[in-house]
C-alpha cells in the first residue's frame, strides 16, 4: 500500500519577506509551537513573515537557505529586513548576516528564559537591535532595555467543545471525567509528580481517569518506564493511561475537565493557555509564566514548582467536586479571550518591527 504523500513546503519569495523567523531546531519545542501558531496570524495582519529552517509545517511560508543570498535587497519600501531570533544560535547567525556580511538587517530576540543568562548569551543579547521578554519574570533576567509581550493562543485553533460529541470521552477510557497532563514525558515537565498524585487521588475519586500524552525520547525512556511500573504496581493501569504522541492534541483538551501542568521549570509554557481556550480549568506549578496565566480560585490553582504535596492538594478539590472544575473552565475561557488572544501578541510584535524600520 502506498504511503501518504509528504506535503510540499510553501516557498516564500525573499523580496516579499520583511521578517525572517529562523528555527534552528528540528525537534518540537515550546519555541516551535509558538512559531507555528503565531506566524499565520502575523501574516493575516500583513507582516510578511517567513520561516527558515527545519521542523516546521509545510503550510508555513518557507525560505530556502540559498535565499539568504537575496537578503542584500530589501522588500520594496523598506530599508531593512528583520531577523527575529528566539535561540542563541539564531542570534549569532543574524549577527553574522548584519555585522560580517553587512546585509541590511535588524536583529531582534525574544527571550522566554527565567534564569540568569550565561556570559555568552548576555553578550549576544547586548548586540540586538530590539529585545522582547515573554513575561515580566523573564524580563527581570535581562540586562538590556526590552519590551514585555506575552505569548497568546490561537482561539480558532484551540476552542471550547462545539457539541456533546466534541467533549465525549473515548469508549476505551473509563469514568465520567478526564484529567490530563500533556507535553514531553520527562523529569523537567513533572510528569512523575502528576502520576504520583493520580496514584494517590484516583482511588477515592472513581469517576475520574487520568491521561498523559507526549513524546518519550530515548534518553527519557527509563523515566517513562518507571512511571508505567508505578502505575501497574498501584493497580491503576486502566485509569492512568500514557497515550504517547497523538496525531492531534486539540480535541484532547476539549475532552478534559481538568488540565495539570506540573513542570519543574519552563520557558513560557503554552499548554495552560491551550487548555483554557478549550474551556478547561488548570492546576499548574509556578514555573515559567504559568502563575501569570491563572487566577487562583477562578480559573484554576497554582502550586510551587517541584512541591509534590502542594500540587496534590491543589488537584484534590477538583476531583472531589467536578462541578467546580467545570465552572472554572468557563471562567478560564473568558480570561484567555480577554488577556491572551494571539492577535494581541502579533499586533504588539508588529509595533516592534515598525519601530526598527523607523
Amino acid at each position: 500500500m502506498a504511503g501518504s504523500a509528504v506535503p510540499t513546503a510553501t516557498h516564500a519569495i525573499p523580496e516579499d519577506t520583511l521578517v525572517v523567523a529562523p528555527n534552528f531546531k528540528r525537534r518540537l519545542s515550546g519555541v516551535t509551537s509558538t512559531i507555528v501558531q503565531l506566524i499565520p496570524e502575523q501574516n493575516r495582519q500583513g507582516q510578511k513573515v517567513a520561516v527558515l529552517g527545519p521542523g516546521l509545517p509545510a503550510q508555513l511560508p518557507h525560505l530556502r537557505w540559498r535565499d539568504i543570498a537575496r537578503f542584500w535587497r530589501c522588500p520594496a519600501g523598506y530599508t531593512h529586513r528583520i531577523w527575529h531570533a528566539r535561540r542563541n544560535n539564531e542570534m549569532l547567525f543574524g549577527l553574522m548576516l548584519r555585522d560580517v556580511l553587512r546585509m541590511p538587517i535588524k536583529v531582534m530576540f525574544t527571550s522566554a528564559a527565567q534564569r540568569n543568562h550565561t556570559g555568552y548569551t548576555r553578550w549576544l543579547i547586548s548586540k540586538m537591535d530590539a529585545v522582547v521578554a515573554t513575561s515580566a519574570r523573564s524580563g527581570s533576567f535581562l540586562k538590556v532595555p526590552h519590551t514585555v509581550i506575552s505569548h497568546g493562543v490561537d482561539l480558532e485553533m484551540f476552542h471550547p467543545p462545539l457539541s456533546i460529541d466534541d467533549r465525549r470521552i473515548p469508549d476505551d477510557l473509563p469514568g465520567k471525567y478526564l484529567v490530563g497532563c500533556f507535553g514531553r514525558v520527562r523529569h523537567q515537565k513533572g510528569t512523575d509528580l502528576f502520576v504520583r498524585a493520580m496514584i494517590e487521588l484516583l482511588p477515592a475519586n472513581p469517576d475520574w481517569t487520568a491521561i498523559i500524552t507526549g513524546r518519550v525520547t530515548a534518553e527519557h525512556r527509563a523515566f517513562a518506564d518507571k512511571l508505567e511500573s508505578d502505575i501497574n504496581a498501584a493497580g491503576l493501569s486502566d485509569r492512568i493511561r500514557i497515550l504517547g504522541e497523538v496525531d492531534d492534541i486539540k480535541p484532547w483538551y476539549r475532552r478534559l475537565t481538568l488540565y495539570v501542568a506540573p513542570s519543574r521549570n519552563e520557558g513560557f509554557g503554552l499548554t495552560p493557555l491551550e487548555a483554557m481556550a478549550s474551556q478547561t480549568a488548570v492546576v499548574a506549578s509556578d514555573a515559567g509564566a504559568y502563575a501569570g496565566m491563572i487566577v487562583p480560585g477562578k480559573t484554576g490553582a497554582i502550586a510551587p514548582a517541584g512541591d509534590y504535596q502542594r500540587l496534590r492538594d491543589a488537584i484534590r478539590p477538583y476531583l472531589e467536586n467536578p462541578q467546580m472544575a467545570i465552572d472554572q473552565g468557563t471562567t478560564a475561557l473568558e480570561e484567555v479571550r480577554r488577556r491572551f488572544d494571539l492577535k494581541g501578541e502579533a499586533s504588539a510584535l508588529q509595533r516592534i518591527y515598525q519601530s526598527l524600520e523607523r
